[in-house]
């Protein structure tokens, strides 16, 4: 493909100065193989040819590799790097908390392509740029368009496109969710967004470290969800990154680099509707006979949020039995019970829906109906050393179907062991949960979640 190369960081290949002989000689050794990069083992011949070639594969867009797989070799198991730097847990992180992330899970190990079009059955018109007319999005829209990659587990590529076209790398990943008329990189990201201050982030705004000084050195940028806690240490992030496409609980701003991450807001976010969804308009918007805005309002925020089957026509102004049930659907997800979920909204589950915090609708099981309770949880004793039962299998099952499961050795199998209880408390730590809360022994709220 041809992509613009930047002078700025991509060394002339036919410059002898010191400079750009180092330069090339850096960005070449931190290449992928496929692109360029080479193991020691293949010795000095492989060297010289690689140092020539350097400039001109960056310049087909993949200036950003954030780690040499020798160095995400080192950091899976807890050792120094290989430039000898060691891996280190962001400040924000309180270290009796524990993590149960590896080092390797906390570098994004994120290369990642240049400015480009859109590519395959997405392709729609020529490349982005400055003079562009960007297109009107709401937080909703961004957010939604950024669950469809995870739900779909998008494998991480700086050189594949998805089929709508963007690129499979952090930002082809921002360039989809932001509905962006072309793929961008995270030096050019910044443009189609007003910096904020952390304080200010919402749902569908981005956290960005771009490093100019050397862009294959960290550069990464993340879609923020929401926070996951009170003292707004941690957030939901949305982000493209080796394996697939995740959504995980994250230390503000990242693993690693924290403090160089800056937040953005989308220059053209749109309301979601013609009604502000920041200020709770009252209880007495909502109930039996009420017809208004807010009700239609309330409707679509639970139809993105997982409420469509309640459903049949709408979400409309008229108040029904459906926003009631929707409504408690959603209430319910939150762990509320009896008059916190009577299916009439108030402050908190306002809030929730307008900022798109909290837990989505469980979608329901055949023969469920709308209950949305999952699996009857079989009781704690089922779960301990030395306990061999079916539960215990389907539990691990389950857990490598959610994606934690990267401490089964092998299995999962019916006899409890402690690479149940380590995936358990991964679980366990994804949702926010610390202290005995995350012990990695399941719990009814555990179990109801993780089957949800």
């Amino acid at each position: 493909m041809t992509v613009p190369a930047f002078e700025e960081y991509v060394p002339a290949g036919d410059c002898t100065c010191a400079g750009c002989a180092a330069q090339r000689r850096s960005a070449a050794s931190a290449l992928p193989m496929r692109y360029g990069g080479h193991p020691a083992a293949h010795g000095a011949r492989r060297a010289l040819v690689l140092v020539t070639a350097a400039g001109v594969v960056l310049s087909a867009g993949v200036a950003e590799a954030a780690s040499a797989p020798g160095d995400r070799a080192a950091e899976s198991t807890g050792a120094a790097r290989a430039d000898g730097t060691t891996v280190s847990v962001d400040p924000g992180t309180p270290a009796d908390e524990g993590d149960p992330l590896t080092p390797a899970d906390r570098d994004p190990g994120s290369p990642q392509g240049g400015p480009g079009p859109l590519r395959g059955a997405g392709a729609s018109g020529p490349p982005s740029s400055t003079g562009t007319t960007l297109r009107k999005t709401s937080r909703t829209a961004i957010t939604n368009r950024a669950k469809k990659w995870v739900s779909a587990k998008v494998p991480y590529s700086m050189s594949k496109y998805w089929s709508d076209g963007y690129r499979q790398d952090c930002s082809g990943y921002v360039s989809m969710a932001w509905n962006l008329p072309g793929n961008e990189w995270t030096g050019s990201l910044a443009k189609y967004g007003t910096k904020i201050a952390r304080a200010k982030l919402q749902p569908g705004d981005i956290l960005l470290f771009h490093n100019p000084a050397d862009p294959t050195k960290g550069s990464h940028v993340t879609i923020f969800g929401g926070w996951t806690d009170k003292t707004h240490t941690r957030y939901t992030a949305y982000e493209q990154t080796k394996p697939h496409t995740r959504k995980q609980t994250t230390p503000m701003a990242y693993w690693t680099n924290s403090g160089k991450y800056v937040a953005y807001r989308y220059k053209a976010l749109s309301s979601d509707s013609g009604v502000s969804t920041k200020a709770f308009p009252g209880a007495g918007k909502f109930g039996p006979g009420i017809n208004n805005t807010y009700v239609t309002q309330l409707g679509k925020m639970l139809v993105d949020r997982g409420g469509q089957r309640f459903y049949k026509v709408g979400p409309g102004p008229g108040w029904g039995e459906a926003d009631r049930r929707a409504t408690r659907a959603f209430q319910e997800a939150q762990g509320w019970k009896d008059k916190e979920a009577d299916g009439i909204p108030g402050p908190h589950t306002w809030r929730h829906l307008a900022n798109g915090t909290g837990r989505d609708i469980p979608a329901t099981r055949s023969g469920q109906g709308d209950s949305n309770s999952a699996s009857k949880f079989p009781g704690r004793g089922h779960f301990r050393p030395g306990r061999s039962n079916s539960h215990v299998d389907r539990l691990g099952k389950q857990l490598v179907k959610k994606g934690y499961g990267k401490h089964y050795l092998s299995g999962p199998g019916p006899r409890w062991t402690e690479a149940d209880r380590r995936n358990v408390e991964a679980f366990q730590r994804a949702q926010g949960w610390r202290g005995g809360a995350a012990d990695g022994y399941p719990g009814p709220e555990t179990w109801r979640r993780l089957f949800a």
